[in-house]
């Protein structure tokens, strides 16, 4: 017996036409491959990636869905969060993608990627794909190709797409250049730590949800989503008369959600009334053009050999401390002024 047309032991050429017919079919095997080869760094799988995303965006695949980000410190409760929310989500009749992002070390570069085992519910349905990604180097929740796997994920049919930041307060705006919704995520006793979050996060959020408003914590969960009601007050939303509002749930006792669906429907009904949400879709693909191309560059520059070489150099003389830092910097900056860069670009390597 032949083996399905999606599968491991299918050696067949992977093909353009696999890749789309695989996602047009909601296959999520298909998907990881395809997620696994956009993030890639071999030749071949850029190409190919290019060619494949080029493709998705002919088909126009990202009209019917939504992005949400959630986000919030460590300990909010994320992760059990998204389990109760994506499942009802589920009953509602919408298909779910969950891109759970976890932090990378520093030391190894490793990361756990625990995430997707606290989705007990969520991890087995159907109709739900969870996605785990190391951020690796890039500040701000989420991981290099982020976007990407969202344009992926969109045209599998998943019209619901969940980030889910690493969880580093300040640096998770980032996340807000890729999404249409932003829910933040509190935990009871959170409304002392208002000024360590920081504005970057608050002044780009459209839910605030107090989770863990259950048994002992009931009171103080109350309390602190009166003191943040209080604080957003402050905040001049983009949304015309739209006031961020902060509810209260619970992950274990599954209380509350029904709430936040009702805001994020309403939102989501308001801002594409008012023409926000497709202007924000816009403005965001222009951000995110802008903030891409200085690694890009920086990836191209060093295929020039004499370049590299250069700048090897001005490594070797930290190692052998014969330079700093600061004076490294200056001489790399002299460099980029005086190299022959239009010489070595006729001298391809």
């Amino acid at each position: 017996m032949s083996p399905p047309p999606y599968s491991r032991r299918n050696k067949k050429t992977k093909d353009l036409s696999y890749y789309l017919n695989g996602l047009a079919d909601s296959n999520t095997f298909v998907l990881a491959e395809a997620i696994t080869i956009i993030e890639s760094t071999r030749e071949d799988h850029k190409m190919m990636a290019s060619t494949i995303l080029s493709a998705l965006f002919e088909q126009k695949t990202t009209k019917k869905s939504v992005r949400i980000a959630i986000t919030g410190s460590p300990g909010a409760g994320k992760s059990t969060f998204i389990d109760y929310f994506g499942c009802t989500l589920l009953n509602m009749g919408h298909k779910v993608a969950v891109l759970s992002i976890d932090p990378s070390s520093t030391g190894s570069g490793g990361s756990i990627l625990g995430d997707k085992t606290r989705m007990e519910q969520l991890s087995v349905s159907r109709n739900a794909y969870i996605r785990p990604t190391a951020s690796g180097d890039l500040l701000g929740g989420i991981a290099a190709h982020t976007k990407e796997t969202i344009l992926l994920c969109e045209a599998a049919g998943f019209d619901r797409i969940i980030i889910e930041t690493v969880g580093i307060g300040q640096n998770e705006a980032e996340v807000f250049y890729i999404t249409d919704i932003n829910l933040f995520l509190l935990q009871p006793g959170a409304g002392d730590d208002l000024q360590g979050i920081k504005r970057g996060v608050l002044e780009n959020i459209d839910i605030a949800i107090v989770n863990k408003s259950d048994g002992d914590m009931k009171f103080l969960a109350n309390e602190t989503a009166r003191h943040y009601t209080q604080s957003l007050a402050f905040f001049r939303h983009p949304l015309q008369n739209w006031h961020i509002p902060v509810h209260q749930i619970s992950s274990v006792e599954k209380s509350g959600v029904e709430k936040v669906i009702q805001s994020l429907e309403y939102f989501e009904k308001e801002s594409k009334k008012q023409g926000l949400f497709y202007n924000k879709r816009k403005e965001q693909e222009l951000k995110w053009f802008e903030k891409q191309i200085p690694s890009l560059f920086w990836e191209w520059v060093l295929t020039h050999t004499s370049f590299k070489e250069s700048v090897d150099n001005l490594q070797k003389d930290m190692i052998n401390k014969q330079l700093n830092g600061v004076l490294a910097i200056r001489l790399y900056k002299k460099l980029i002024e005086t190299f022959d860069w239009s010489n070595s670009f006729k001298k391809q390597p």
